[in-house]
């Protein structure tokens, strides 16, 4: 089956899948989304014998059906080798009746890192089957993750050159160390005066202005997305939801045919939805639990069917989830809406111009499949230092936030479905946080890099290679400028 992509506002704007991906966001401002989303046609059984890269194949195969087989296993196979510490790729750790299934063993310890391996050659393909001459200008705002993770992707890819933008202030000082220390001729960070949401708005303008694409296209550049807004991010993401399912069925956890709970901290709502996708593709599932920190405009849009950004921005510990813009959630609008572009186009438009908008009845009603929760910052570090008294198993402030909702879900449930929690990052990229939680008299006073070895010994594990990179990494990027001079410092950074 041949599939193709529309627009999430306009039906009648269809590209192939290595289309989608090369231009990332569609040029009226909608993303880019499956036109079916097509079935497994592989057995869990076989699943369950297979290691990641072969459950990755099954899965993308499905979505990216204008790639042939030896091109999607070559970037399959650059993608998941030896940048990833575990074979495993994903392993899934079982602790105080849940499963953490870990995302973060990647190059940036995050699970940004699952498709940002992999997009870089699925957009290098891309650019080779549909003939591109310009070079590639990849356009990225993060709240801590993505960027990093987008960086060491693309740092020296031919052809590409990549601009990061995140908040100044509004990451963790690893997430920010990582970033401002990468190397790479191709790669340029820039800190802004704001918050993530202004980053990402200001990228979108940035993509939407058909100026600015005209001047770069006279000067031998075009601009596409490693933000999850690109589907090119969102199809490798549904891969590690399959690949748990079958993992549990071999492991004896559960049979096949078991529905399972699936609990997700996110901001951006790009992680759940692959979820999501997942379960429309078979994989057996109860509910979708989404995770929200203090910021939970997806907490009250799942409770009261009105999603509202007008509200206070919270800085939290855990950093990545502080968004009031979830742009992911278009796609979701799209689907319970009856796949009706005009009607997500006109919830954009009311976003854009109110802040806010609320979804009909009958699209509350599509949305049996999500149960929405939150986390305070004392509950997050409550179920950090529990956990580790518990068990001993230490995991980071965005973990922390879905093992929380989880814990809350549960209790006010009695729901004993085996469930995956979604582990984000390593405790090592929020060690302060972590470590305070844990104990906050003992380690309030230390240094961030003592911090760091505090947690190898207690936690039991090695420090990862990424933190040990930056420990005297020197800072190369110190870019900062205001919000509405984004533009520019793009336009100056491509005319060096």
């Amino acid at each position: 089956m041949n599939i193709l992509y529309n627009s999430t506002r306009n039906q009648n704007e269809t590209v192939t899948a290595s289309q989608a991906i090369l231009k990332g966001l569609a040029d009226d401002g909608g993303l880019f989304v499956p036109q079916q989303i097509p079935a497994l046609d592989v057995p869990v059984s076989k699943l369950a014998t297979m290691d990641y890269k072969e459950v990755a194949y099954e899965v993308m195969k499905l979505f990216l059906t204008d790639f042939t087989e030896e091109e999607l296993k070559d970037c399959i196979a650059k993608a998941y080798d030896s940048k990833f510490d575990t074979e495993a790729i994903a392993p899934i750790v079982n602790a105080d009746k849940a499963y953490y299934l870990e995302l973060f063993h990647g190059a940036t310890i995050a699970f940004k890192d699952m498709a940002l391996s992999i997009l870089p050659h699925l957009l290098i393909t891309s650019a080779r089957k549909n003939e591109v001459k310009n070079d590639i200008v990849i356009l990225t705002a993060t709240s801590g993750d993505t960027g990093k993770a987008a960086l060491a992707g693309f740092a020296d890819v031919k052809g590409t050159k990549i601009i990061v933008f995140y908040p100044k202030g509004g990451v963790s000082p690893v997430q920010e160390k990582q970033m401002v220390t990468q190397k790479g001729d191709n790669t340029y960070v820039v800190g802004i005066n704001g918050n993530f949401d202004q980053a990402q708005s200001g990228v979108k303008a940035m993509f939407a202005d058909k100026e600015l694409a005209k001047k770069m296209n006279d000067a031998g550049y075009q601009f596409s997305s490693a933000n999850s807004i690109n589907i090119g991010r969102l199809v490798p993401q549904i891969v590690y939801y399959v690949y748990a399912y079958a993992k549990l069925v071999e492991n004896g956890d559960i049979k096949e045919g078991d529905k399972i709970n699936v609990v997700v901290p996110t901001g951006n709502f790009g992680n759940i939805l692959a979820a999501y996708y997942a379960k429309n593709m078979g994989i057996p599932m109860n509910k979708l639990i989404c995770a929200s920190n203090d910021n939970k405009v997806l907490y009250d849009f799942f409770t009261t069917g009105t999603y509202d950004k007008n509200r206070e921005f919270i800085l939290t510990t855990s950093p990545s989830m502080d968004i009031l813009i979830s742009s992911n959630l278009e796609r979701l609008i799209y689907k319970i809406a009856g796949n009706c572009s005009k009607c997500t186009a006109k919830l954009m438009e009311e976003l854009k111009n109110d802040g806010k908008y609320t979804i009909t009845e009958e699209m509350a009603g599509e949305l049996a499949d999500f149960v929405g929760g939150f986390a305070t910052e004392t509950q997050t570090a409550e179920v950090i230092k529990d956990l580790y008294d518990k068990t001993g198993y230490v995991i980071d402030t965005h973990t922390a936030v879905a093992a929380s909702v989880y814990k809350e879900y549960r209790k006010n449930t009695g729901d004993e479905t085996v469930s995956i929690i979604a582990s984000t990052a390593s405790p090592y990229k929020f060690t302060r946080s972590v470590m305070e939680a844990i104990d906050a008299n003992q380690y309030a006073s230390c240094e961030d890099f003592e911090l760091i070895d505090e947690l190898s010994k207690i936690a039991n594990t090695s420090i990862p290679q990424a933190i040990e990179d930056i420990r005297t990494a020197p800072v190369l990027h110190n870019t900062v400028c205001d919000v509405d001079k984004m533009q520019q410092t793009v336009e100056d950074i491509l005319s060096k």
